[in-house]
């Protein structure tokens, strides 16, 4: 490339960055307004969840129930089906700001139990 073709390229306007919103979906997911979330008090372990929807849903060995560890594992559709197939109601849809209004321990990461 000749220095006055270089020199163009680099003295022409750059787009402003990407803001960030905080919402993006991570590792090629889908964007979406709610997060799934499992009352860890009313599930009773029954498995239907993380056999229905088994990219959003995992049995927890420790306390032998379920916890929803990826928000994007799944369509909507599918986690709406295991939703609708526990038997203690235990799964909910939320908005994301209201999942900071839970308690550390429901909210604790697998693994850091």
């Amino acid at each position: 490339m000749s220095d006055a073709l270089a020199s163009v390229a680099f003295q022409a306007p750059s787009s402003p960055p990407a803001q960030r919103s905080g919402l993006e979906p991570l590792l090629g997911g889908e964007l979406r307004a709610k997060a799934v979330w499992v009352d860890q008090k009313s599930c009773i372990g029954c498995r239907y969840c993380a056999n229905v929807a088994t990219n959003t849903f995992v049995v927890i060995q420790e306390t032998g129930r379920c916890r929803a560890f990826r928000q994007d594992g799944d369509s909507e559709d599918r986690i709406q089906e295991a939703i609708d197939t526990c038997p203690t109601d235990c799964i909910h849809w939320l908005h994301f700001e209201t999942l900071s209004t839970f308690s550390e321990h429901d909210r604790m990461p697998i693994g850091s139990e």
